[in-house]
């Protein structure tokens, strides 16, 4: 089944998925991961309470500066990420079809199948390379001072998946055997790449000895689902698009009756 198109139309049908994938990932963080951002920040400003009562004892009667309002309340950080994660998952998904547009150019995959391979290719080097290397962490955890440096080693780690996806592709691509030899060759340069990119990068962890272990594995897990849920849907959600319209494009051959 080809994949049907211009690259206009793969961008409008990644934009729709996109749009889909960013709203159902960000329903998975309202349910999964809003609960563990609350449990973290509690621990926050419970540890935040005595450093500020002392504060305040301190100051001359009438000088007490009192709690900085947030910006944005807790409530509207929720129902914000479904903007957020909205507007991000249609940025994704133009990126998506826009590099399906250039893949289709060089293999025989169906576009269904193409969309799906290609979801998991990019889950792999956006999320699953940083992750394992530079995990998720709750407020509460990290130093505000190395923030700018944790960036750019996430960031780092980003290019690091890129590059061990294309080492990948390129290895199953350079083999004129099986596919079961080129799949294995493909994950071999994989995991290669990986194993030596976490080598040569620092590590990081800022993980306080009392902070709560659970709560710590239950926030990335929740991470790691809501991520995961937007590359999936991206994928399932432009492999759905591609089959439907492959389907309204094919021409319909009329029954011509023959006499008995």
């Amino acid at each position: 089944m080809p994949l049907i198109g211009s690259l206009k139309t793969l961008l409008l049908r990644g934009l729709l998925a996109g749009l889909i994938a960013g709203l159902l990932a960000a329903t998975v963080g309202y349910f999964v991961g809003e609960p563990q951002v609350d449990a973290a920040i509690a621990i926050e400003e419970a540890a935040a309470a005595p450093a500020e009562h002392g504060h305040e004892t301190a100051q001359p009667q009438g000088h007490s500066h009192g709690e900085q309002a947030p910006l944005v309340s807790r409530s509207g950080q929720k129902a914000g990420q479904f903007l957020a994660l909205g507007l991000a998952g249609m940025a994704f998904g133009a990126l998506f079809a826009s590099t399906v547009n250039v893949a289709r150019r060089f293999t025989t995959l169906s576009g269904p199948s193409l969309s799906l391979t290609t979801a998991v290719l990019a889950w792999a080097a956006i999320v699953a390379v940083p992750f394992f290397k530079y995990p998720a962490n709750p407020p509460a955890v990290g130093d505000p001072e190395t923030i700018n440096e944790r960036t750019w080693l996430w960031v780092a780690a980003v290019v690091l998946g890129l590059l061990a996806v294309t080492a990948a592709v390129a290895a199953y691509r350079a083999l004129a055997a099986s596919d079961t030899l080129r799949l294995v060759a493909g994950v071999a340069a994989f995991v290669v790449v990986t194993t030596v990119g976490y080598i040569l990068l620092p590590g990081v962890n800022e993980v306080a000895d009392d902070f709560p272990a659970t709560l710590l594995w239950n926030f990335r897990v929740a991470s790691l689902a809501e991520t995961t849920t937007l590359w999936v849907s991206l994928g399932l959600a432009f492999a759905a698009l591609t089959e439907f319209a492959s389907r309204g494009s094919t021409p319909v051959v009329d029954q011509v009756p023959t006499a008995g």
